[in-house]
């Protein structure tokens, strides 16, 4: 290689070099663009609504008003005292839910007997919107908070099992047969096998059983006398025809749940299926 060759090799590898965090940031740039595109269409779509006046300012604030609710609640220490004592018993009742589901979920999976006992009740039960058991709970369980854990954990968990069973159940013959062929016993099948290949059907589960938490404690917060709580505060606004009170709710319980998605589900599934190539980032 000549002298002028190395140059010009060494010069291309340092244009890729440099162009590489470039491209980098332009990615990330353009990833952060198409994630806001959607918030800011809505955004501009409420605030033509707003300032036309077709609904009066009180039951539609525009978005200056919601935010400087949302700042001076937050400032006040309101805001972050509904969120956490929401967040207290979402955390609780949808632990109960996960492993409840997980477990139901696997073992009739697993097992036809179990799958013969728990189908027919979570098939009868399911559809059933988990509101309409509010009254038995309350009047089982009383007001406060122990009944509104458990209904929460009660409602978001057929999710779960359902997309465990069937994450289970989806898992290739081809697979177990492959292990048992080369020595597996149920213990390994099920640790190196079963589980893996049901895992993205359990994170999904996991997701729809979140959501449905999240819809069946807001509107328990307001029935089960409990004093503190974002559905609490949606309620209360509600009485007082503070609408952007309720709207600074809403959006706390949209920034809880984007978060919990992007570093509590994406981060579960990046460290085990995405790892291991069964589903794509």
């Amino acid at each position: 290689m000549t002298l002028r060759d190395a140059v010009t090799a060494e010069t291309a590898r340092a244009d890729v070099a440099l162009a590489t965090p470039a491209r980098g940031i332009g990615d990330r740039l353009r990833s952060a663009a198409l994630t806001a595109y959607p918030f800011v269409v809505v955004g501009a779509m409420w605030e033509i609504v707003a300032h036309l006046g077709i609904f009066p300012p009180r039951l539609f604030p525009t978005l200056e008003e919601v935010a400087a609710t949302f700042v001076r609640l937050t400032v006040m220490g309101i805001l972050p005292h509904h969120a956490l004592e929401t967040l207290a018993r979402l955390s609780a009742g949808f632990a109960l839910a996960a492993v409840a589901g997980v477990v139901i979920g696997i073992a009739m999976g697993r097992s036809r007997r179990a799958e013969d006992i728990f189908l027919p009740l979570v098939s009868i039960i399911a559809p059933i919107p988990g509101i309409a058991y509010a009254p038995l709970f309350l009047l089982w369980f009383g007001l406060g908070n122990f009944a509104t854990v458990l209904l929460v954990g009660f409602a978001s968990s057929f999710a779960v099992i359902i997309n465990t069973w069937t994450g289970v159940k989806a898992v290739k013959e081809i697979w177990v047969r492959s292990a048992q062929s080369m020595g597996a016993d149920n213990r390994r099948l099920f640790r190196l096998v079963i589980l893996p290949g049901a895992l993205p059907y359990i994170f999904t589960g996991l997701r729809l059983g979140m959501a449905q938490a999240w819809r069946i404690l807001v509107v328990v917060e307001m029935l089960a006398g409990v004093q503190w709580g974002l559905g609490w505060m949606i309620f209360g606004a509600r009485e007082f025809l503070n609408t952007d009170v309720m709207l600074a709710g809403v959006a706390v319980i949209g920034i809880i749940g984007l978060v919990l998605e992007k570093h509590v589900f994406q981060r579960l599934e990046d460290y085990t299926v995405v790892r291991w190539g069964m589903m794509e980032q």
